[in-house]
């Protein structure tokens, strides 16, 4: 794999009942964010379940992904080397904060400790690295979970409307920290929304569904 891949949606199309719900044809550059905008029911959380690997047998896909020139629609979902990023932070309640980030990092990894430390002090929390998830803000949880992604060397991210859950002063941040990060890393992303203020704080090419 390249570094920095160029992610490739290539005639996807996704039914329901043998109704069409979305049809895409796009190329991700490294460190754009494309985004994919619609009210609920247009299909744009199956489209990210598709590209990740775990849609719902109920809807049909078709169409080829590619990352470089690996193609991820015939591996399993653990081997696309996707990183998600959802509503929730996802942290795991039984870990430190520490621990959350250690989980991210490839196990083959040498010196864990130092690149953790790194990865808390980009987001402002230095020293943290023994707290409990459940004592931190909503926002704090959502940068240990984008630095845990970030550490888990994805060769692309996907974006499940993750600043919806926050107030709108910390969603503000939130935006201005994730797609800074994207775009330093050079990771090509597929953000999906129905908030224009997420596609315009993104700054990449926008498709509109239903």
């Amino acid at each position: 794999m390249t570094l920095n891949p160029t992610l490739h949606i290539q005639q996807v199309q996704i039914t329901l009942n043998g109704e069409r719900l979305l049809a895409i044809d796009r190329t991700i550059a490294p460190g754009e964010v494309l985004t994919v905008m619609g009210p609920s029911g247009s299909g744009k959380s199956t489209l990210l379940a598709y590209l990740a690997g775990f849609i719902s047998p109920a809807f049909k896909a078709q169409g080829q992904i590619f990352l470089a020139d690996t193609r991820l629609d015939t591996l399993p979902a653990e081997k696309r080397r996707l990183g998600l990023l959802f509503q929730d932070p996802l942290l795991f309640p039984h870990l430190s904060v520490g621990g959350n980030l250690h989980f991210g990092i490839p196990q083959h990894t040498a010196n864990k400790q130092p690149k953790v430390a790194q990865a808390l002090h980009q987001v402002g929390l230095a020293g943290y690295e023994e707290r409990d998830p459940a004592t931190l803000s909503g926002g704090q949880q959502a940068r240990v979970a984008l630095m845990r992604l970030l550490l888990s060397q994805p060769h692309a991210v996907l974006l499940d409307e993750p600043f919806s859950k926050l107030d709108m002063a910390l969603r503000q941040e939130m935006r201005s920290l994730v797609f800074r990060q994207l775009r330093d890393a050079g990771l090509p992303a597929l953000l999906v929304t129905h908030d224009h203020a997420d596609a315009d704080a993104a700054g990449g090419p926008i498709i509109e569904l239903g």
